[in-house]
């Protein structure tokens, strides 16, 4: 698909475009409001997609969670081996822009399968969980307090270890606004063993001293919105001498991890990069 096509539909799910301003400037690009319209399923995604791990797998214990956030109560998708016999490593799964959704839920799964408590927070809980519309959903992040979101999570980080099933030591892996946030839980968590930021805004080079996690860092070659923060991120990691790995897919766009959106997912890039995520927790868990 034309690369100005999917730069548009980023630039709508994340910035404050309006769809209706959305549609005429991709009717634009594509010849016609009826293209635009034929284009437009292929730009959002689709839970129909088949899971990766199903939540039937038989291997696999499911439930949904509440603790105290603050001021507030949060809710999460917890899941785990069903037959683990000792104590687990914990990871907090960091949804988009769009809540805590299928693929999140699918997320968290995949990271169950390979041996770990996860649990997947919805931020939105503050509002009462995320809505089914997206676009409403997206909406919400605006509203979110920073700080107390930040302390939202910070305080599922706590839940996870207090869980009998815990070896104490935790996680995280966000993805796009969630990896923005697995950036500022690593400045703001010191007990945090690991950090992996899938194509998520970088923290401030001021913080970086702060962090005492093991980092990984995805990005996409084509997501030039995000990648113009690396430079100035590298070189403080750097100079402070932090536990890091930075890894750019060429040729892949903004969200290629998620399979349930076709025309940014790239399957050879996102196999790969779960691959390295995999073996951090390996390493940064046992």
């Amino acid at each position: 698909m034309n690369q100005e096509i999917i730069n548009l539909f980023d630039e709508y799910t994340h910035k404050p475009l309006r769809r209706e301003e959305f549609m005429k400037r991709l009717a634009r690009l594509t010849g016609s409001t009826a293209a635009a319209l034929a284009v437009l399923p292929l730009l959002e995604v689709n839970y129909a997609h088949a899971a990766t791990v199903k939540e039937e797998d038989d291997d696999l214990t499911i439930e949904s969670i509440t603790y105290a956030g603050d001021d507030t109560t949060m809710r999460g998708y917890l899941t785990k081996p069903k037959n683990a016999t000792g104590k687990l490593g914990s990871v907090i799964v960091i949804h988009e822009n769009r809540g805590l959704n299928p693929h999140i839920k699918d997320v968290a799964r995949r990271v169950a399968k390979a041996g770990y408590l996860a649990v997947a927070v919805d931020a939105l809980s503050p509002f009462g969980g995320t809505p089914v519309n997206e676009d409403e959903a997206r909406g919400l992040f605006a509203k979110l307090d920073a700080q107390k979101n930040l302390n939202n999570f910070l305080k599922g980080l706590d839940y996870v270890r207090s869980r009998p099933e815990s070896n104490g030591k935790t996680a995280c892996v966000g993805f796009c606004w969630g990896g923005g946030l697995a950036n500022q839980l690593a400045v703001n968590s010191p007990e945090l063993n690991a950090a992996v930021a899938y194509y998520g805004r970088q923290a401030d080079a001021a913080d970086v001293p702060k962090i005492k996690a093991k980092l990984q860092l995805h990005y996409g070659g084509l997501d030039e919105r995000v990648n113009a923060g690396i430079p100035a991120y590298e070189a403080a990691l750097k100079a402070a001498g932090t536990q890091y790995e930075l890894y750019v897919y060429e040729g892949a766009n903004h969200a290629f991890n998620n399979d349930t959106a076709p025309t940014r997912y790239n399957p050879e890039a996102a196999k790969l990069a779960w691959e390295r995520t995999l073996k951090l927790f390996k390493d940064s868990l046992s």
